[in-house]
């Protein structure tokens, strides 16, 4: 009887020892995914920050973007402008070329 108590009490302790490593592992296990889950509430809250910054300069930058969408159409407008008076004064010059050499030739 003495023997199958001693068999019992080391099977308990057997059981006892595999739960108690249970538990570490369970602790560790824990520890790990807790140290996992801060990492990423650092990565979050720093994509957050950055993400706020970038909305700021955005938006600091949509009034240039504005004016500059508007300096286009007035660009082209005023290398019209620069192309039709170019050709008004090639063809005066042409012209003022021409009552010359017909005055130098005579005719």
């Amino acid at each position: 009887m003495h023997r199958e108590i001693g068999m019992l009490a080391a099977k308990v302790d057997m059981f006892l020892e595999g739960v108690r490593r249970s538990e570490e592992k369970s602790d560790a296990s824990r520890a790990s995914m807790h140290r996992r889950m801060d990492e990423i509430v650092d990565r979050v809250s720093k994509f957050e920050l950055t993400k706020a910054a970038v909305q700021g300069d955005v938006t600091e930058m949509m009034p240039v973007t504005e004016d500059v969408k508007r300096w286009k159409p007035m660009g082209l407008g005023a290398l019209g402008v620069i192309g039709i008076g170019g050709m008004v004064l090639g063809v005066a010059f042409a012209d003022v070329i021409r009552r010359v050499a017909m005055a130098v030739l005579g005719r």
